[in-house]
């Protein structure tokens, strides 16, 4: 495996940044993960506005520019022999003193990653996953804008240690407000009465590129659909619920804390959805 380090390609056990990097030091730095069907990169713009707008957000300089990001996720691609793959790109601080002070750190790293990513085993997509709504809530807007897509991720994984610990795939968060925000690393959708619902940007959630596909497909499908807050009495009550995100795609939640939801079944919004999604990506090719 080749990994774009600093606009050079090299072999992954070369692929080295140091210890004092803020990135591993502090989870100072910002990064996006993009998928990649028969050669073509999905979405591509929209992920690199928001690594740029994360950035942005955090006050990092991003030593390159949108379209060279481009290029150099294709040149990573190609060296790597690869037509599907995800990518993850990454911005880190760099180099710094052993102290909080982000503006100490001269040169940032950025680093580019093709490789496979396997969140849910095959067969969930067929029959449906179980989750768990956290006792970790979500960090809190006033905190930390949500919409930056930053490294420093322990708030989400406290959450789904709480996931694992309790033998399911993923953990649903609640904000502060006590309304469902988002998973671990996946966007929420729940389906009631043939509508879609799904929790808005000011939840407190990332908004996330396959979301914003999603919500357009339902558009165009003529399924209506809302934007609102919500708690957990919606879910448990809902005919469907769904999860969207790079990694994940769109996989259906047919049980939450132990109670089935609908029927137990991949629901028919749902299945709607996968199949246009899917004929937007196209056929995918190995490796």
């Amino acid at each position: 495996m080749k990994v774009w380090l600093n606009g050079k390609l090299v072999e992954k056990k070369n692929a080295k940044v140091t210890v004092f990097d803020h990135g591993l030091l502090y989870g100072d730095g910002v990064f996006e993960g993009i998928r990649a069907y028969s050669g073509k990169l999905f979405q591509a713009q929209a992920h690199i506005d928001r690594l740029f707008d994360s950035a942005r957000a955090i006050r990092l300089a991003i030593p390159y520019t949108k379209q060279e990001l481009i290029d150099a996720i294709g040149e990573t691609l190609r060296a790597n022999g690869r037509k599907d793959a995800y990518i993850r790109l990454l911005v880190t601080r760099g180099e710094g003193t052993l102290g909080l002070n982000p503006f100490k750190c001269p040169n940032p790293n950025t680093f580019i990653i093709v490789d496979d990513i396997a969140l849910y085993p095959r067969e969930m997509y067929d029959s449906g996953m179980a989750v768990i709504i956290a006792k970790t809530i979500r960090t809190s807007a006033r905190m930390l804008t949500p919409a930056a897509k930053t490294m420093n991720y322990l708030n989400n994984i406290v959450a789904k240690i709480e996931a694992v610990d309790a033998g399911v795939a993923e953990a649903i968060m609640l904000n502060e407000q006590g309304n469902l925000a988002e998973c671990t690393g996946d966007n929420l959708f729940v389906v009631k009465d043939a509508q879609v619902v799904t929790p808005p940007t000011s939840a407190g959630i990332l908004p996330g590129i396959t979301r914003k596909v999603v919500l357009d497909l339902a558009r165009k499908l003529q399924i209506p659909l809302v934007e609102k807050d919500f708690g957990p009495d919606l879910l448990y009550e809902a005919d469907e619920c769904f999860l969207t995100g790079t990694a994940a795609e769109i996989i259906s939640v047919t049980k939450v804390d132990g109670q089935v939801i609908g029927d137990g079944e991949v629901g028919p919004v749902t299945r709607r959805l996968t199949d246009a999604f899917r004929e937007l990506i196209g056929p995918q090719q190995e490796g």
